[in-house]
């Protein structure tokens, strides 16, 4: 229920993952009524030349912003938290009424929440920063309500608030967003249809709202109320913007990952996009713990152990983003990639520290849980049966996820036979 209803707010996620989109590419000239005029911008301040700007025009076509916010998103990806917040700074502080500057920080806040979901420890902080931008973007629209980049901001912000909140069950709050932000989403990508960066929400939208009646056939009864989609239209429009995107390129690449790996089934090309992402960030734990479970899923388990221990390498390392959540997913995938390949030795080795790494972690429960669980068919597949008794009844005794009861009471029924 919980995927479900995360997937059914696409339309949160739709605004929210194009947030960073530019507008149309700017110039030395600035738009004014149907005209392009030259105009003479070496006097003026940065807030008297955004207040020239027409309604439809944006912020983002500023070089400045481009250019600086571009380098911002980049070290973001890349996990250097401090160098991304100075840029983001001097954006805001060259634009302090603007919706901009604290988005961007919001979304420094963002990636540390996306690195350690169970985390709470950012949200309020996260919260402040989105309600910011709203309040900035209403007063925008209270000016001019077709103003173009309170609308694209406000839009974003309420992705992103409701995006946390469904990550936080808050479901009918993240629903209340999502419906806000539908309209927001259609509207940016029909006013700037030309736009490489902008169309990515709309491809989003389209291709979720195609593939969700078909995947999960119960949220029929909410669908109906939303507009119809088109599969093959939203994957074309999410490949021209990982493609031809400017600030977009890997929010949209990271996308095309997860719905080859998860909707698709398309190991080729999930592959494919995930090596760009590490590629391109090769120092973001959240792509490379991503291109470990692409592997995982259609079972390369030699690739699998060496991208997991490279990780864990990094943990131990202190590396930025490897944390205590990145070390105990990395130690669950080598453990699976050992019983797998009959490894059983390894496999216990990595269940003892998996086993260590979530005690008294109250968010890694089913870390926990499954990993009782593979500990009994080790040892099944060692034939100390007692020992693997004990593991399939302690699994019975904690709280189920991914079906480790279901699996333990077979197993107790019919020993596993690697």
């Amino acid at each position: 229920m919980n995927r479900l209803a995360l997937i059914v707010l696409i339309a949160t996620w739709s605004v929210a993952a194009a947030a960073a989109a530019p507008a149309r590419a700017g110039g030395s000239h600035l738009q004014v009524a149907d005209d392009t005029v030259e105009v003479d911008t070496s006097a003026l301040s940065p807030d008297s030349l955004y207040a020239l700007r027409t309604p439809d025009a944006s912020l983002l076509d500023d070089p400045f912003v481009r250019t600086t916010g571009k380098d911002g998103l980049d070290h973001l990806y890349d996990l250097e938290f401090e160098a991304a917040r100075a840029l983001f700074n001097q954006i805001d502080e060259r634009y302090p009424n603007h919706p901009i500057g604290p988005f961007l920080k919001g979304l420094n806040l963002w990636w540390k929440i996306l690195l350690d979901l169970p985390d709470t420890s950012h949200d309020e902080a996260f919260y402040r920063q989105m309600n910011e931008v709203i309040d900035r973007c209403n007063a925008l629209l209270d000016e001019n309500p077709d103003h173009f980049d309170a609308a694209f901001f406000k839009g974003a912000a309420l992705g992103f608030r409701g995006r946390l909140r469904s990550n936080r069950s808050n479901w009918l709050r993240a629903a209340y967003d999502g419906k806000r932000a539908i309209g927001y989403v259609r509207d940016i990508a029909e006013r700037a249809p030309n736009n490489n960066d902008y169309v990515f929400g709309k491809g989003m939208y389209d291709y979720y709202a195609a593939i969700i009646p078909e995947e999960y056939p119960v949220s029929k009864p909410v669908m109906w109320m939303m507009p119809d989609g088109d599969k093959e239209r939203g994957l074309s429009l999410i490949r021209r913007s990982a493609e031809k995107g400017w600030y977009i390129r890997t929010e949209a690449t990271y996308f095309l990952t997860q719905i080859h790996y998860l909707y698709e089934n398309n190991f080729s090309k999930a592959r494919r996009y995930a090596g760009w992402l590490r590629e391109e960030h090769p120092n973001n734990a959240y792509f490379h713990v991503l291109e470990g479970r692409v592997y995982a899923k259609w079972g390369r388990w030699d690739r699998v152990a060496s991208i997991f221990r490279e990780v864990v390498d990094r943990h131990e390392a202190g590396r930025t983003g490897y944390n205590a959540h990145m070390a105990q997913v990395a130690r669950f995938f080598l453990s699976r990639a050992a019983l797998y390949q009959n490894r059983f030795r390894d496999a216990l080795t990595h269940l003892a520290d998996l086993e260590r790494l979530t005690k008294g972690d109250d968010t890694a429960a089913e870390y926990r849980v499954v990993g009782y669980l593979y500990q009994g068919m080790v040892y099944d597949a060692l034939g100390r049966r007692s020992m693997a008794v004990s593991r399939y009844k302690t699994v019975l005794a904690l709280e189920d996820h991914w079906d480790a009861h279901k699996r333990a009471r077979n197993y107790l029924t019919e020993p596993y036979g690697g």
